[in-house]
């Protein structure tokens, strides 16, 4: 339901130090909400490592904020054969819930075959976690605060590029959605706006 501004700071912008992503309620080119979407897409891309953001999550009903990857070869391929890695996604009607998914032409939400798993997390709203993967050539293990709480290996899923597109370097993308496909599922809280996702650093190590 947002339209993503582009260099807006109601929506994205640094303050104290920390990358503030803001969605609105206004109207805004046709749309009822505003916010930003933060992509590395051409500017830096990565292949294998640990990547990890410490952030704070927006809350209430209708909020859906992710740290995500994508394929650098989408814009060739599409998606889902390009690969996606969901390092966070939270929606905001099941709060505490923090989920961790993969998506790739053979396992993805539209044939309802994605792999992932969810993991509880206390004061996601309130307090700051880290929220991270470790990626190799053979799986990708996912950590919310170090605790380790889901793998997928290539072992498992298979070789094939439609199986395993992880073979190649990805983008990060930082964004908080307004009700959707799943964030919108129990419908949007009108009242709890403006929310943010705060997000203090973001380090990738390889």
């Amino acid at each position: 339901m947002q339209y993503y501004t582009e260099k807006r700071p109601e929506n994205a912008r640094i303050e104290n130090g920390k990358l503030i992503i803001e969605a609105r309620k206004e109207d805004y080119q046709g749309k009822n909400y505003t916010s930003a979407r933060l992509l590395t897409k051409g500017k830096v891309e990565w292949k294998h490592g640990r990547i990890e953001a410490y952030a704070k999550l927006p809350a209430g009903r209708g909020t859906w904020p992710a740290v995500w990857m994508l394929g650098s070869d989408i814009s060739t391929v599409g998606w889902p054969r390009c690969g996606e890695i969901d390092i966070m996604e939270h929606v905001g009607f099941d709060e505490g819930v923090v989920h961790g998914t993969i998506h790739t032409e053979a396992y993805n939400h539209g044939k309802k075959t994605q792999k992932g798993k969810s993991v509880s997390v206390k004061k996601v709203a309130s307090d700051f976690h880290l929220y991270a993967i470790e990626w190799t050539t053979d799986q990708i293990d996912f950590f919310v605060d170090d605790h380790k709480y889901y793998t997928v290996q290539k072992a498992v899923l298979g070789n094939e590029v439609a199986q395993w597109p992880f073979e190649q370097p990805f983008f990060l993308i930082l964004n908080v959605a307004v009700g959707g496909n799943w964030g919108g599922q129990k419908g949007v809280d009108e009242s709890i706006w403006p929310q943010r996702m705060e997000v203090d650093y973001v380090r990738v190590y390889q």
